[in-house]
């Protein structure tokens, strides 16, 4: 089941829910509508190996905009920490973000009971478009759970992505034995 705006307000209230910054004009019927990070990364390298660490270059989206090209992969940041501690939070664009032709997950649109940071985006586009920081980029849905939850994501030993960071995070596939 899906949370209404009602119940995402309540869970808020409990903390249960936890958005900063909180604007209660980004709350729509059934998700909260999260923006654009100032900050954008790209791959230092154009191939990628998935047993290796693979560096990121971080830059500052400028005041004039930043020109995301279709040949590209970016990462970037949502403007908005969350917390999530009895719900999936599930990240999925906006509609007027699709209809410019952007992507702003590949793979990973949900995330897990008890992640608690900002979310990275992982950014493609099908034509060229340009983007602020600040802009509308996605929206947070919150699915119910059922049954006991015996590990949350933030204390799992294995989470890779617990570091809190306002920056976009990298793949950390490598951390993985295979």
């Amino acid at each position: 089941m899906i949370l209404t705006d009602s119940e995402i307000l309540k869970c808020i209230e409990s903390g249960d829910i936890h958005v900063s910054p909180f604007r209660r004009e980004c709350l729509g019927s059934n998700s909260y509508d999260v923006h654009l990070g100032k900050t954008l990364a790209v791959y230092q390298n154009r191939v990628l190996d998935a047993r290796i660490h693979n560096l990121i270059e971080t830059f500052e989206i400028p005041e004039e905009g930043y020109l995301l090209q279709p040949d590209e992969f970016y990462l970037g940041v949502t403007q908005e920490y969350t917390e999530t501690f009895k719900h999936v939070p599930f990240l999925e664009g906006k509609s007027s973000v699709g209809r410019l032709g952007i992507d702003i997950h590949a793979t990973a649109g949900k995330g897990d009971v008890g992640f608690c940071n900002f979310w990275t985006l992982e950014i493609s586009v099908k034509q060229p478009v340009r983007v602020y920081a600040g802009m509308p980029i996605g929206q947070l849905i919150y699915f119910e759970t059922r049954g006991e939850l015996l590990t949350p994501y933030n204390k799992k030993g294995s989470a890779k992505y617990n570091e809190k960071t306002a920056l976009p995070v990298e793949s950390m596939m490598w951390k993985n034995r295979f």
